[in-house]
């Protein structure tokens, strides 16, 4: 069994995550106090972990598979500094059917780093509409 504690104050749980990401773990379990256990996902466990954001630029749009297929499947972007990876998680099917056009400005969420410096767990939160208009030469 996992020992449970619990918390008086949300500035007590962010202190918890703070102390457990910094001992190597991905962040905390919260489970309703009233609720009992059951196995599987439920609306009484909330995986609690650090997130970050940034930003990127569109330079692909790589096809859809499956359900998917005739719409964008992931967006090939690169970010400021040069560095490229896919984001493929976090679009409606109405982006997926019109992406952001080559060019264009996205935010992203990612949960840390990858041993080879890319985003983990990169997923589309918006179009930046108040970044750089998209160069036409790309």
């Amino acid at each position: 069994m996992i020992p449970q504690r619990r918390f008086g104050t949300a500035a007590e749980v962010d202190a918890e995550l703070t102390r457990v990401v910094a001992a190597g773990g991905e962040g905390l379990m919260l489970h309703r106090r009233s609720a009992r256990y059951r196995p599987g996902r439920s609306e009484d466990l909330l995986k609690y972990k650090p997130q970050q954001d940034a930003e990127a630029q569109v330079v692909a749009h790589l096809p859809g598979k499956g359900k998917y297929q005739g719409m964008m499947g992931a967006l090939q972007v690169r970010t400021p500094e040069g560095r490229s990876f896919r984001i493929g998680t976090g679009f409606t099917d109405a982006q997926r059917a019109a992406p952001p056009p080559l060019g264009a400005w996205v935010t992203y969420r990612y949960t840390g780093i990858t041993s080879t410096g890319l985003p983990r767990f990169a997923r589309f939160v918006r179009l930046r509409d108040d970044m750089p208009p998209p160069d036409p030469e790309r």
